[in-house]
């Protein structure tokens, strides 16, 4: 059975930086994208980052984020990364990984970002 194994979360100050991986336990077939989404308190979920499993690697930002975040992947090891510098108070959410499949799409169980000073 498949599982997303997310961590790097933490409590950082303004202007931080925090690294979160997200790892799947299984193989998954058929991956199309891999990304991350976040959920501040009192807001809908949206999308952070997400980027193509692709040949390309295309990837895509929300503009709140861009040239502050990095998505990287490695697709061998089905595993995510996030790479978030210059953080914000308004980065402060719950972060879910996402693993998209032609049949499933796959969850982590969710990581804290708090940017506080």
């Amino acid at each position: 059975q498949v599982q997303l194994v997310e961590s790097g979360g933490g409590l950082v100050q303004p202007g931080g930086s925090l690294r979160l991986s997200c790892a799947s336990s299984g193989s998954i077939f058929s991956i199309n994208a891999m990304g991350w989404y976040r959920q501040a308190l009192g807001k809908q979920r949206e999308l952070v980052a997400v980027i193509s499993s692709g040949g390309s690697g295309s990837t895509r930002y929300a503009d709140s984020v861009k040239g502050r975040f990095t998505i990287s992947r490695d697709n061998a090891k089905n595993t995510v990364y996030l790479q978030m510098n210059s953080l914000k108070p308004e980065d402060t959410a719950v972060d879910y990984c996402n693993i998209s499949s032609d049949q499933y799409a796959y969850w982590g169980q969710g990581t804290q970002v708090t940017v506080s000073s």
